[in-house]
């Protein structure tokens, strides 16, 4: 750290990483933790509080983001509902992190040269770790002008119909991003601002994100399979509820 003498206080690489690896689970427990204890005292809620989902209004034109599926889909449902608490609890660091820059730089002239470049790395990472997340709550940006008109059932075939195209992309993610980890470790790639931090564990977590974009998307067709099938055994019924019928 001696060439970034005279900058002022100089995050180090080890304790970014650490802190972006260490925080989140800390907080999850504590949170999970919480949740117990409290969990009496939500039990009276009245449904439409501050507990619901604010994901609950795809349900209608998503069925099977309501859809429990059986065991398999709900051990890789599981992962994915950790990876977007993992990432919510990151989004605190960049909003930290923008607040000293701007505590640092206007009320002492002490502008940093790390603060912006530390969140933009976490924005990049958070977008690809997020993906399964995304695809597990419907979450995905649709293009719906004929998804839409079609009745439940329709729905469904759609998405296993347009799976092909969804692990082209996946598996064209994990393989590119699994090369570009392979150079960038191998060169010990580092970014081209004065804070030079490491850049190959960015492109580590696009393997992560494609394989938890991957494991969601496995998710997603089996449940589609089961639900499509369930839906042709009761012709009147028009979607599952919240956690729906399963299959174990």
């Amino acid at each position: 750290m001696s060439d970034l003498q005279g900058f002022g206080f100089v995050l180090p690489h080890w304790a970014y990483w650490g802190w972006l690896m260490l925080m989140p689970p800390v907080l999850m427990l504590w949170s999970a933790r919480s949740e117990r204890r409290s969990a009496g005292g939500r039990s009276g809620r009245q449904p439409g509080t501050a507990g619901a989902d604010p994901l609950e209004a795809v349900h209608e034109e998503d069925p099977t983001v309501a859809f429990a599926g059986n065991r398999f889909t709900r051990a890789i449902d599981w992962v994915s509902e950790q990876s977007g608490l993992f990432v919510a609890f990151w989004t605190i660091n960049a909003v930290v992190a923008y607040f000293y820059e701007v505590v640092a730089r206007y009320l002492f002239n002490a502008p940093t040269i790390w603060a912006h470049e530390g969140a933009y790395l976490l924005f990049g990472m958070q977008y690809l770790v997020a993906g399964g997340y995304a695809l597990l709550h419907g979450a995905h940006v649709r293009v719906d002008v004929l998804y839409a008109k079609l009745p439940p059932r329709g729905r469904v075939g759609m998405d296993i119909f347009t799976s092909v195209f969804f692990f082209i992309f996946a598996l064209a993610l994990l393989g590119t991003g699994w090369t570009f980890f392979l150079d960038s470790y191998q060169m010990q790639e580092i970014t081209v601002e004065t804070w030079g931090i490491q850049h190959w564990p960015v492109k580590a977590v696009m393997v992560l994100g494609a394989v938890l974009l991957l494991l969601a998307g496995i998710s997603r067709l089996t449940k589609d399979i089961l639900l499509y099938r369930q839906l042709g055994r009761q012709p009147g019924r028009s979607a599952p509820s919240p956690g729906g019928a399963s299959h174990d």
